[in-house]
């Protein structure tokens, strides 16, 4: 095992040297990677990237909400983010009388800002190699001693608001340290209407050329020793360690940029069987279970302000992995991708031959792990259709069991004095559901679905008779149940709790979402759990073989939701024959798709008069203001939000998507097709101030001309 971990040293420190687009990199081994980020043009040391005794830019990075990105653009904690990855908290600030959705919001001081309960960010203070700490032995560690090891590291080295936390890296073969600190005191300061954050609507989205102005504002901040601390009226704005200078020169095709964010999950390392489940059982079911939402939502959402309101947030992330989906499914397609796999496989076996060790410990593991999904293919596909159905699919199933608590353990809840508590937490829970809730929808959404839920997964994986009863099931629940009206709902929890206990053991939406339950955790649960476990292990022998028998190819550990930098440059694209394309757009683009009468390029008066005076005021390049731009960097989700940054640690851009041709490369990198998009950081400044007439924003910047 020493050797072995000597091994992933040496191949870091020699396999930069080629064309370095493809991965996603751990910031603390940037001398390993710094010197390939100069050939495209940094101009930037390693200290100034990422170090632990100064202020690098790192510190100027928090993951935002622990999904998303963001950046500090002022020495008073200002933070630049999405549009969608600020959208819940716009959405659930808006209503009918303020709707921030579709009018924007602007803050015009600071006393107008607004808290965002439950809102976090968290910044990485350290990530330091823990490898050794942890399999040091002889490679015979027990999951048990990894998990005992991990725990005494954590414990070791987390103190106040600091947490260790020690996630795995390259399934399993190697192990990092991120010692991390969260802010919990996030306000909302401006947010441009849906018609320019989400302009384009599903239309666009996954898709280039774009126009979006993919961007909102929020505002950390601290108390008075700016440290963290919970919502308080007398907190102050956060005094960062650095923030971002924002770049307001012209840019040019070739020009560096580097991606600096927490990317969410890829899996690269998936063999031919797994890939061809993905891409032609698993991933065209997911998305025609979304289809059918979408295709309720949409129609509904038009036709009611009150819905779209609602479903605003709720319709952004169903669609988003839809058309992801479908983007990821064909570009893998036309890449033969599945081919691909396969041929890497036989160069995996022919090296592998070539030692005896080798062949015993690798030879057989892509075989091996083949059969294991053909094996275990139906529980891991009802595993999928569960998520969809369960977790994405009708409402008022996961609603229903908010109530299983005191459902089961009524007599436990009171004989701990809990009762009282639980029953004000689950009176919390009904207002925010209704809030946000239509059943005719809803109605639909289970109508649409659970046909489909019972085609796709086998009978004796499903409820008793699920496929027989559903309809009838869902007649009750949609005209009996008590859960799904307000009033009633409220009259159970200001009542008896005895008779609370017994309404909601025989309502009908209660007791279907427990069947529901109960047949996952019964039939497939334990079977797919077993077949991740398995799954798990070869898979982390599988590429422990791939370090050991290929060191000079270019390694880089899956996604996994810690800080990474990817870099590359400016560049446009040529994904298909004959087709071409430029790598900015412009806003004039924007009025072209307007003109369309597309819905999803709707426009408000405001916009459309300020591009008929056409003043881009300090922001334009060569008479043009740039809205959009792509470069090369390899991005996934997480990136949503990210700074893109220039050769010298300049903000030029916001990192929001991908062009569809790129969905694939979570599984599948193409240097030629993949590209991420980005929002030029001239146009977020241009909507603040002229648009959003919050100029006051601009002056908390540091901006470079």
């Amino acid at each position: 095992m020493r050797k072995f971990i000597l091994l992933i040293i040496l191949i870091f420190s020699i396999q930069f040297g080629a064309r370095a687009v493809e991965g996603m990199w751990i910031p603390s081994l940037i001398e390993m990677f710094h010197s390939d980020m100069k050939t495209y043009g940094l101009n930037l040391s390693p200290e100034e990237i990422y170090a632990t005794n100064q202020a690098s830019l790192k510190d100027a990075i928090v993951q935002f909400n622990g999904g998303c990105t963001a950046e500090i653009v002022s020495e008073q904690g200002l933070l630049l983010t999405n549009h969608h990855c600020g959208f819940g908290a716009i959405q659930s600030h808006s209503s009918v009388e303020h709707d921030y959705l579709k009018d924007g919001f602007w803050a015009k001081n600071k006393k107008e800002e607004l808290a965002c309960p439950g809102m976090y960010v968290t910044f990485v203070k350290e990530i330091k190699d823990v490898t050794y700490m942890i399999l040091s032995g002889n490679g015979d560690e027990t999951a048990q001693q990894i998990r005992e090891r991990i725990a005494e590291i954590e414990k070791k080295n987390s103190e106040g608001n600091k947490k260790a936390v020690v996630k795995p890296f390259n399934l399993g073969n190697q192990y990092f340290m991120l010692v991390t600190e969260d802010y919990n005191d996030i306000r909302l300061v401006g947010a441009p209407p849906s018609a320019i954050g989400k302009f384009g609507g599903d239309t666009d989205n996954w898709v280039w050329p774009r126009h979006t102005g993919d961007f909102s504002v929020f505002r950390i901040y601290a108390n008075e020793s700016n440290e963290s601390a919970a919502f308080a009226e007398t907190n102050k704005p956060y005094r960062p360690l650095k923030s971002l200078p924002i770049s307001l020169k012209p840019k040019r095709s070739g020009d560096f940029t580097m991606v600096y964010g927490f990317p969410g999950s890829t899996d690269q390392h998936y063999v031919s069987g797994k890939l061809d489940f993905i891409l032609n059982k698993e991933r065209p079911a997911r998305i025609e279970m979304r289809q059918k939402t979408i295709d309720i939502l949409k129609p509904a959402m038009a036709g009611s302000d009150q819905v779209r309101i609602q479903y605003a947030s709720k319709q952004a992330r169903i669609a988003n992995a839809w058309k992801k989906w479908i983007g990821q499914i064909g570009g893998l397609r036309e890449l033969g991708a599945v081919d691909k796999k396969k041929a890497f496989e036989e160069e995996y076996r022919a090296i592998a031959a070539e030692r005896t060790e080798w062949k015993d410990e690798y030879y057989p593991l892509i075989d091996d792990m083949n059969k294991l999904q053909e094996e275990y293919g139906k529980y891991e596909f009802a595993h999928s259709m569960f998520i969809e159905y369960f977790y994405v699919g009708p409402e008022f199933i996961r609603y229903a069991m908010n109530f299983a608590l005191i459902a089961n353990s009524y007599e436990k809840l009171e004989a701990e004095g809990k009762l009282d508590s639980e029953i004000e937490s689950l009176k919390k829970k009904v207002k925010g559901f209704f809030k946000n809730y239509n059943k005719d929808v809803d109605r639909q959404i289970y109508w649409a679905l659970s046909p489909t839920y019972a085609s796709y997964v086998d009978a004796d994986l499903l409820p008793v008779d699920f496929a027989v009863s559903w309809e009838r099931k869902g007649e009750r629940i949609f005209e009996k149940s008590a859960l799904l009206n307000q009033e009633k709902v409220n009259g159970l929890l200001e009542g008896s709790a005895k008779k609370l206990v017994k309404k909601i053991k025989k309502d009908p939406a209660y007791v279907f979402a427990m069947d529901v339950y109960k047949a996952y955790f019964t039939n497939v649960s334990s079977q797919y759990q077993e077949y991740a476990v398995k799954e798990k292990a070869m898979m982390q022998k599988y590429v422990e073989g791939m370090m050991r028998m290929f060191p000079e190819k270019k390694m880089w550990a899956d996604a996994n939701s810690t800080l990474r930098i990817a870099y590359g440059k400016i560049d446009g694209s040529a994904p298909y024959d004959g087709m071409e394309y430029e790598h900015f757009t412009t806003i004039d683009g924007i009025m072209q798709k307007y003109a369309t009468g597309n819905p999803d390029f709707e426009l408000t008066p405001r916009f459309i008069e300020l591009f008929n005076k056409g003043d881009w005021g300090r922001y334009d390049q060569d008479g043009e203001l740039w809205v959009c731009f792509t470069a090369s960097n390899h991005t996934t989700g997480g990136n949503s939000g990210s700074p893109v940054i220039d050769a010298n640690g300049h903000l030029m851009g916001i990192n929001f998507d991908r062009s569809w041709e790129s969905t694939m490369s979570d599984f599948m990198f193409d240097e030629s097709r993949c590209r991420n998009i980005v929002v030029d950081i001239r146009y977020v400044l241009w909507v603040i101030e002229m648009y959003g007439d919050a100029g006051h924003l601009i002056d908390e910047m540091t901006l470079i001309k």
